[in-house]
């Protein structure tokens, strides 16, 4: 009843239908302008559907200058263990690694695979493609959502999202399991903890060590996430401009990056781009527990419009909005590759 209630009096965790409502009218409104449903095909025009639905993160990676981003490689659904030893090797890949669909839902299905028998049980579980990619060496992470216009040489950074881990530190008597119970957000993914880590959950853990239980910012599993667009410098708007003028066709999306320290970041070292995401970007600066459900309304309208104005002006050059029948398409098949991520 506590959790029950917790979610209540929060809204970052309610239904993404019911937060989004509102913004459903706009979108109409919006479609009705562009005389087309599926608009936001037009936002990245390098990127498949623009980056909205049955995008490869495999392929978006490949538009990336290399240096920016960890190895990673593409393993069909199918490819037998030795192949993937093989690829891995071949390509300096070592345990422990990340695992994660090529086309995503939300950071579900992404593992850190740390043995043999891990990637075992995840091939065997895995109905679709999926990357293999190195851990990335550094700490911290934030989510940059970047705007430019077709006409314009520069963009901008429109928000900063900073995420805490799902990290537990010891008190010397407390269980895993009675650490994560003692945080609403923690005991929301302890379902899912312990079908990862079975009784591990149950060793105590020494005072004042930190134990980092999912290693990547996912707000669905367990991570804090922290408006921190008070970080925006010319500085840094000026080192992600440079970094996202070199990949082509990208004018609306978030740039997922984990990084040593921010200075280092503005001066564009020491960071790594764990993924990028074109026009379902979210502004997910918006999940600060600070903020309110207005804030949340008025911020992904301001996005959505930006996505929607990007569109239009690339649509003037050119490039042309999904048809109904090939959009409606498709969106069936975004729906059966959610049931493929969900059930894994």
């Amino acid at each position: 009843m506590k959790l029950f209630f917790h979610k209540l009096f929060h809204w970052e965790y309610w239904p993404f239908q019911v937060v989004y409502f509102p913004i459903y009218f706009l979108w109409t409104y919006y479609a009705i302008r562009a005389r087309s449903i599926f608009f936001f095909n037009a936002a990245n025009p390098s990127i498949k559907n623009g980056g909205f639905m049955m995008e490869s993160k495999k392929a978006i990676y490949n538009l990336i200058p290399k240096k920016e981003y960890p190895e990673t490689l593409l393993i069909a659904s199918g490819t037998s263990i030795p192949m993937i030893l093989k690829k891995i090797q071949k390509e300096q890949i070592a345990f422990p690694f990340i695992a994660k669909p090529d086309i995503g839902l939300r950071g579900s299905g992404v593992k850190k695979i740390k043995n043999l028998a891990d990637l075992e049980n995840y091939v065997a579980q895995a109905d679709f493609d999926f990357l293999i990619q190195n851990l990335i060496p550094f700490s911290n992470e934030v989510g940059i959502f970047y705007v430019r216009f077709p006409h314009e040489k520069s963009g901008r950074i429109t928000g900063i999202v900073a995420k805490e881990f799902l990290i537990v530190e010891g008190d010397g008597v407390s269980t895993i399991t009675q650490l994560l119970q003692m945080n609403p957000r923690y005991a929301m993914q302890l379902k899912a903890l312990q079908k990862e880590y079975g009784k591990k959950l149950d060793k105590i853990v020494p005072k004042g060590e930190k134990r980092n239980l999912v290693p990547y910012g996912n707000h669905a599993r367990g991570a804090k996430f922290i408006d921190a667009s008070d970080l925006i410098t010319e500085k840094l708007n000026a080192t992600i401009d440079k970094l996202c003028v070199q990949i082509p066709g990208f004018y609306f999306g978030r740039l997922d990056v984990m990084y040593n320290d921010f200075e280092e970041l503005e001066r564009g070292i020491n960071f790594s781009i764990v993924e990028l995401n074109g026009a379902a970007s979210e502004p997910t600066h918006i999940y600060d527990p600070k903020h309110s459900l207005w804030f949340a309304w008025k911020e992904l309208a301001r996005h959505i419009t930006y996505m929607f104005q990007i569109s239009v002006a690339n649509h003037q050059l050119g490039f042309p909005y999904l048809s109904y029948a090939e959009g409606m398409q498709q969106y069936r098949m975004h729906l059966e590759q959610n049931k493929k991520i969900i059930n894994f």
